[in-house]
This record gives structure tokens, sequence and C-alpha cells, in this order.
């Protein structure tokens, strides 16, 4: 899916996020009230470290800009799926492994889609925080995508989507209004994508868009 050269550099640059983190001298915003330091690292990956020692806690997103406004028509809800199948393992993960990892440690995880970004967060003890590092530097750059998987998946954002819009009047009208409203714009896609959109997703429109999308340039980490 990526060539090995491809493979390397994202690697060095998610692995970097340490050196970030850690070791780079920090550049601090001007903003008193929350100090943000912030550096940008040669392949493009912008890092935001904010300070806060109140607790021995550690909170690491990790934020793509991409959501259903990078979507067509025929294939909405291509992003929310792929958010999905960010979960189902790596070479060196495997499915669901990466929540039970976090889970293990005494942390939690969870990600979301919009119509502008992805974003996926884990909360986990401070003196962990490599854990999250590791794994998120892994499947922005490794992710399988089983063909198996993308058709188990399938079905359960099919039935995502009947429980949040189709059984639930107020989304299903939400929807229709969105539609209406931004007929020549893709804010008018819903974010889940349309019924028969999902239906015919495959695992070639997923590889397209994680290939386009999840790499170091178009991402933003955040740590506290």
């Amino acid at each position: 899916m990526r060539s090995g050269s491809g493979r390397w550099r994202r690697a060095q640059g998610a692995a970097g996020i340490l050196l970030a983190l850690g070791l780079l001298l920090p550049v601090p915003t001007t903003d008193a009230r929350v100090q943000v330091f912030e550096r940008t690292l040669e392949n493009g990956l912008k890092v935001l470290l904010i300070e806060e020692h109140k607790a021995p806690v550690a909170t690491f997103h990790v934020w793509y800009r991409v959501g259903s406004r990078n979507e067509r028509t025929g294939v909405t809800g291509l992003s929310h799926f792929l958010e999905h199948m960010m979960f189902k393992g790596t070479g060196a993960t495997g499915p669901k492994e990466f929540s039970r990892l976090i889970q293990r440690n005494g942390g939690w995880d969870n990600a979301f889609t919009s119509h502008d970004f992805t974003g996926y967060y884990t909360n986990i003890a401070a003196d962990r925080i490599h854990l999250p590092i590791g794994l998120e530097a892994d499947r922005m750059v490794n992710l399988l995508l089983k063909e198996e998987d993308v058709r188990t998946e399938r079905d359960v954002v099919l039935e995502e989507r009947r429980l949040r819009i189709e059984d639930d009047p107020t989304s299903a009208v939400v929807e229709e209004m969105f539609a209406a409203a931004f007929k020549a714009h893709p804010y008018g896609h819903p974010v889940i994508g349309w019924l028969e959109d999902i239906r015919q997703l495959g695992r070639e429109d997923l590889a397209r868009h994680y290939r386009t999308h999840y790499v170091p340039n178009n991402a933003v980490v955040v740590a506290v």
C-alpha cells in the first residue's frame, strides 16, 4: 500500500513527536493565560504542548485535517468509516488492541469525525505517554485495512447510522436541512454518509483516503 521509503519517512516524523515533546526547545505563544509550546517537524507534522501539572495525567490527541468536506458525492461517509478502521490493527497490533493496551495501562481512548477534521485522543497516566505516542505513530503509517475487516465494519457503520439518524426524527430532519442548505457544498453531506454510499464503499476507497490524508503534514498532535 505504501513504499518502503515512504513508510520510513513517515515513521521518522511520527517518532519525532517524542523529541518535540521532550527534547526540542519550546517556542511559546503570546497568550499569557495558556502557554502553548509549538513545533513543526521537518515533515510538516505540527506538535502543540501545554504543560499542566495539577494531576499526573496526560491527554494525547492526533487531529487530521480531513472530514466529510473532503468527500464527493458517491463516497460520503468515507472519513467516518476510516475512523472505525483505524482501530482494526497494523502489522504490530491486532484488531482493537490499541484500546486494550491503553485500558490495560489505566487509560481510555476514543475518536470522532466532523465536517472538517478527524480526531483521536487518549487520556493516560503522564508517565505512560510514550504508549499512545508509539501506537498513533504506528497506525499513521501501517494500517492494514483487511478486506474482511472492511466488510464487517461496514455493518457496524450501517447500524450506527440506523440508530443515530434513521431512528431519530430530530437527527433525520437536521440531516435533510443540511442537505438543502448546502446543495453546492460538501457540508451538505452527512458526516456518517448517505446510506447507499456506505453500502458500496470498499477497501480501495478507504486505502486511497488513508494514503492521501493520513500523513504527517496533514496532522496536528496536541499533548497536555
